[in-house]
């Protein structure tokens, strides 16, 4: 590792995805200012702080100056609407943090935060010694990554962030050069910042003609060699293309004036920051920063539990549905109480075309009921005035449970109590996956759903469970090919 590590800080794309990640429970103060996009700031800073022992910090931002892209082609990012109030309220907040940690702002007229970050990254790479990343969850950035230069991609949905280094890039993009993404987002083009690239030129087709011909120049040397409308359109649309890869350029020679050793994170202004979290009443930030707290580089969660439990371990009554009593019955205790769980299950993680297999419902510790679906238009009429009725409806990913079903016609009416949300709230540096908190907070070893189907199996079927574990790491497991006893298990369960 490098001695000197320089973390460079996307500032506009942060605070923007801060903001909206929050948009339907934003975090207000007690005097209603809505502070989403400066504490969803904030952590993020505090986790690079606390977990990459950074050496070097800078936090590039925007202005409001038109630049050379804007005069290139007036239409960039013209799509684009205008920044919520609460958010350029924001920004100056988010500034003041900057400023209490003696982290440098870098805002130059003309260009954008990319290219400000862009200047820099080239100049650390060229100077050697220096292992840097730039954090940011766009990806545009990916034409910056060099052997020592890596794009830091922030989770999502409590996720791991994810380090972008040389070799990933090149393997993702499936390109030689991480130069070469400018020319695939150059026929690809951006819809984000309104690049428009070539008609009829998707991801994939892009990074096959970039890998076939090298550039859109190489390309657009060799048109006698395409077919059809694709022919058509790079010749029609080539003065397009060139123009969508000069936008999608990161400039790297701006004028920054600031140098590294301007980038060495100093102590923090303590009494300041105590100040403005109590302004904005960030007590977990508080408690984190300041308080009595696990030290730096330690474990934020101990091991409080020696050995985890099991479903084996745990008295449980786990029923599967299977005739109309039962699921009379079940219908009639959830219309009876104030507040149930619930849990979809589905063939895929797709939201949108994914197959409803059944749903958990649990209304006590240690009991669950799952049911199949077979017959839905009938389902669907029995179990509406649950899913419509004034119960408090708790889960674990809400968002997903609800997306599904409202794409199989039932609207879940309020109140939720999402888990994962409340967690993201009380404990945002952690994991807030189930297995997590299921691990950390009860000491138990969730079913997982890998397991079930690499099963019990001896050394020659490794292959198979190492297969299972792939599958499941791109969400291609498919619960449906599980015995219905099982499937129930693993439902009632979560």
């Amino acid at each position: 590792m490098a001695e000197t590590r320089l973390f460079l800080l996307d500032g506009m794309a942060l605070v923007y995805r801060a903001h909206f990640a929050f948009i339907r429970n934003p975090i207000t103060n007690s005097q209603g200012m809505n502070t989403s996009a400066i504490y969803g700031f904030t952590n993020t800073l505090l986790t690079i702080i606390e977990k990459e022992d950074p050496t070097h910090l800078a936090v590039a931002f925007d202005t409001s100056a038109p630049t050379s892209r804007h005069i290139l082609y007036p239409e960039y990012k013209a799509q684009r609407e205008a920044m919520p109030e609460e958010l350029a309220a924001a920004i100056p907040e988010v500034k003041k943090v900057c400023a209490a940690f003696k982290i440098p702002v870098l805002v130059i007229d003309g260009f954008e935060a990319d290219d400000i970050i862009g200047t820099v990254a080239r100049r650390a790479e060229e100077a050697g010694g220096i292992e840097t990343f730039m954090v940011t969850p766009d990806k545009d950035f990916a034409q910056l990554v060099a052997p020592h230069t890596a794009m830091w991609k922030p989770g999502r949905q409590g996720s791991d962030h994810e380090v972008l280094t040389y070799e990933k890039i090149l393997e993702n993009w499936e390109i030689e050069d991480p130069k070469q993404v400018i020319d695939i987002l150059g026929l690809w083009g951006d819809a984000s910042d309104n690049i428009p690239g070539v008609p009829g030129i998707g991801e994939k087709t892009a990074k096959k003609l970039v890998a076939q011909y090298g550039s859109v120049e190489g390309l657009l040397e060799n048109t006698e060699k395409l077919k059809g409308k694709q022919k058509e359109n790079v010749i029609n649309f080539s003065d397009q293309a060139r123009l969508s890869k000069e936008l999608a350029t990161i400039i790297t020679d701006v004028p920054v004036k600031e140098t590294f050793d301007d980038f060495k994170l100093e102590e923090p202004d303590g009494k300041t920051l105590k100040r403005l979290f109590e302004t904005w009443e960030f007590r977990t930030l508080t408690k984190r920063l300041f308080g009595d707290t696990t030290a730096k580089n330690q474990p934020t969660i101990n091991p409080v539990f020696e050995s985890l439990k099991t479903l084996e371990d745990i008295p449980h009554n786990y029923h599967l549905i299977q005739s109309e009593n039962a699921l009379d019955s079940l219908i009639k205790d959830l219309l009876a109480a104030d507040a149930f769980c619930f849990d979809v299950e589905t063939n895929s993680l797709d939201r949108f075309t994914s197959k409803l297999l059944g749903i958990a419902f649990s209304l006590k510790s240690c009991e669950a009921f799952y049911l199949p679906i077979t017959d839905w238009p009938a389902l669907r009429e029995k179990l509406l005035p649950v899913f419509e009725s004034s119960a408090l409806k708790i889960g674990h990913n809400l968002k997903f449970d609800l997306a599904i079903m409202l794409s199989h016609g039932v609207q879940v009416i309020g109140p939720f109590f999402d888990t994962m949300l409340a967690h993201t709230l009380v404990a945002p540096e952690q994991k807030h996956s189930m297995d997590s908190l299921s691990e950390n907070l009860l000491g138990y070893s969730p079913i997982k759903l890998v397991d079930l189907f690499s099963g019990e199996r001896d050394e020659a079927d490794d292959l198979f469970a190492a297969a299972a574990k792939k599958k499941a790491s791109k969400g291609e497991l498919d619960p449906s090919e599980l015995p219905i006893e099982i499937l129930a298990e693993y439902a009632a369960e979560d």
